[in-house]
């Protein structure tokens, strides 16, 4: 019930649309009624001898003794009665479909909006498929349940009505006509006990076909790499046809209570007709009456039926409901406190206060860390694979929330500022530059929605992007594909970099940008930092320990904790592992190096040089 009334406040910005339908929904129901009136008039009264209706008697100059007239007035009237009803079927159809589609975008648009201001923590956990599912395709679950009463209303009114009409032609017959209500109402209720978790399942089932599918299409490159197509057929395969399964099975059980419902109303139409004509043979009823009552019949049962089908399909969208509910339940971690902060351009002090943060199933990823960061400073941190560089960067702009301690931004609790205005004065530069599959000039407008084209073409020149865009076919109009792919590594790096310059950021973090790409790409890239770096607080994460030596900082982190930390030959005269790191490194360059002949027994370098450093310490 709660469901259905949060379901309701989406109709309310289209009630006078509403309200119309449910008016053309009673008017409806209303010219149905009048439906099999003019077939009783000609049996009754032009093919037999019987007396109009006392109604039709005072507003119809029609003499009984006139019969072509009064069969061309019945024929008129019958065909009025039906391009009224239809008419008026029309319009509503209109109305509905008109508030109902836009109810469902509203209710996707809440899904979505709401899906992104989850935090990472829920991503990470929840497959996109999954979302996608209960985004794209549960979302009109809100309309549905909605739209169910619009059925279930004109059923109710039409059965009222033909109820009351049967019983002033006949009592008994209407009695025995709702004697099948008690059973319909019993069904509906035993189907719906027993039909939710059913639907549940094989909605989930279903929302894992998809998964699979938005997984496999972007993984697609490796899979095509390893020649695993077969292999993800075959996953795909199993679980559809499984899902397949329980559906039919689903299927079957909603057949068989619609089999049930038809022959209830079945057996309700055969007491009706044969006592309706028993009472006809008796010369109770006339034979234009008997056709009344069992055309009302037919129409009541009709009613009836739609509205036990109406519930039992309710039932899938009730679970539907429930599904999109679930999603836009789900409170996000990350979220703004109340009263908080909206700043202007940020000065650039940062300063992490004993940091604590784990991964749900981890423990301690990152421990007590407290570094500072002055305006306009370059502050590295490397370490080996899995040490938690990453993790702690990601908590500067609420990605994660630490754990314990606090992080401030010019003195203040980055908890405290609002998170629109303190992603405003992040910039960040990823490993893997992700970029939409839209135009190069729509990717670094990303970075400032507003920007003018030569804004635009100002920051591609600062990233060192301009003159191979310029080289395209189509410029900064050049359509990048999926996740960019129709250009290089180096080269998405450097549109990403234009992204950050575009956003003018006064913080900006970059996580290991250059370590992907080749050596002579490398230097364009490290090129274009260096202007992006200027004048901004910037925390560069780096394996290549060659590219940070300038840093004013370098923080060395080992298993979550912070064990070094000073500038490049401070940390070389400890001796500790960041020189550990260095010394490796350097070998491996000089390796590299080496001509054959000189026969070192150093293995040649076989990946990144940042990709093979040591889980732990000697």
């Amino acid at each position: 019930m709660n469901h259905l009334w949060r379901a309701l406040q989406y109709l309310r910005p289209y009630w006078r649309m509403a309200t119309a339908s449910a008016v053309l929904t009673v008017l409806a129901s209303l010219s149905g009624l009048l439906a099999p009136w003019p077939l009783k008039i000609i049996v009754d009264n032009v093919l037999g001898t019987q007396p109009l209706p006392g109604v039709l008697a005072r507003f119809a100059a029609l003499s009984l003794a006139d019969k072509t007239t009064l069969l061309t007035a019945v024929v008129v009237g019958s065909l009025v009665i039906t391009l009224l009803h239809h008419g008026i079927a029309v319009l509503q159809s209109y109305l509905t479909t008109s508030f109902e589609q836009r109810m469902i975008l509203d209710f996707r648009s809440d899904l979505f909006s709401h899906a992104q201001r989850l935090s990472m923590s829920f991503h990470d956990q929840s497959r996109a498929g999954g979302l996608i599912y209960a985004i794209n395709f549960q979302a009109d679950a809100a309309a549905g349940v909605i739209m169910a009463a619009q059925p279930l209303a004109q059923s109710a009114i039409s059965l009222v009505g033909m109820f009351w009409i049967t019983y002033k032609i006949n009592p008994v017959l209407a009695l025995l006509s709702l004697s099948v209500v008690p059973f319909l109402y019993f069904s509906v209720i035993y189907y719906s006990s027993r039909i939710q978790k059913r639907l549940m399942t094989v909605k989930g089932m279903e929302g894992e076909s998809l998964s699979i599918i938005h997984e496999a299409i972007s993984m697609l490159r490796v899979i095509v790499a390893f020649g695993r197509e077969r292999h993800e057929y075959s996953r795909f395969r199993e679980q559809a046809e499984r899902a397949v399964h329980a559906r039919i099975r689903l299927t079957i059980r909603q057949t068989v209570f619609a089999l049930a419902v038809n022959m209830i109303t079945t057996i309700g139409s055969a007491l009706v007709l044969g006592y309706g004509g028993w009472q006809a043979l008796q010369g109770k009823l006339t034979v234009g009456d008997l056709l009344i009552v069992i055309a009302y019949i037919a129409a009541v049962y009709a009613p009836l039926e739609a509205i036990s089908t109406t519930i039992g399909s309710l039932q899938d969208q009730v679970v539907s409901l429930r599904i999109a509910f679930g999603l836009l339940d789900t409170q996000p971690e990350i979220r703004d406190e109340p009263g908080a902060l909206t700043i202007g351009r940020a000065k650039g002090a940062v300063r992490f206060e004993d940091i604590a943060f784990t991964y749900q199933g981890r423990v301690d990823t990152l421990r007590n860390i407290s570094f500072e960061a002055k305006p306009g400073q370059v502050i590295a941190i490397c370490g080996p694979t899995g040490a938690g560089k990453t993790t702690l960067i990601s908590l500067l702009p609420r990605f994660y929330d630490a754990k314990s301690g606090r992080i401030l931004l010019d003195g203040t609790d980055t908890r405290k500022i609002a998170l629109k205005s303190l992603r405003d004065q992040i910039s960040i530069v990823l490993q893997d530059p992700l970029l939409f599959s839209a135009s190069i000039a729509e990717n670094i407008r990303y970075g400032r929605l507003d920007a003018t084209m030569e804004e635009v073409i100002a920051a591609a020149k600062n990233a060192n992007a301009h003159d191979f865009i310029t080289k395209l076919p189509q410029g900064y109009d050049t359509q990048l594909g999926e996740r960019g792919v129709q250009i290089s590594g180096g080269e998405r790096q450097r549109i990403s970099v234009a992204r950050a310059f575009l956003k003018d950021a006064p913080i900006l973090i970059l996580d290991e940008p250059t370590s992907s790409i080749d050596s002579k790409t490398e230097s364009v890239i490290l090129d274009a930092l260096d202007r992006l770096m200027a004048g901004r607080t910037t925390f560069m994460i780096a394996h290549r320990l060659a590219t940070i030596r300038h840093a004013d900082q370098i923080l060395v982190l080992l298993f979550g904790e912070l064990i070094e930390r000073g500038t490049h030959d401070e940390l070389l005269a400890k001796g500790g592992l960041y020189r550990q790191l260095f010394d490796m490194q350097t070998k491996r360059t000089r390796t590299k190096h080496t001509p054959a002949i000189l026969g070192t027994e150093e293995p040649p370098e076989t990946g990144d040089s940042g990709d093979n450093q040591p889980e732990r310490a000697p």
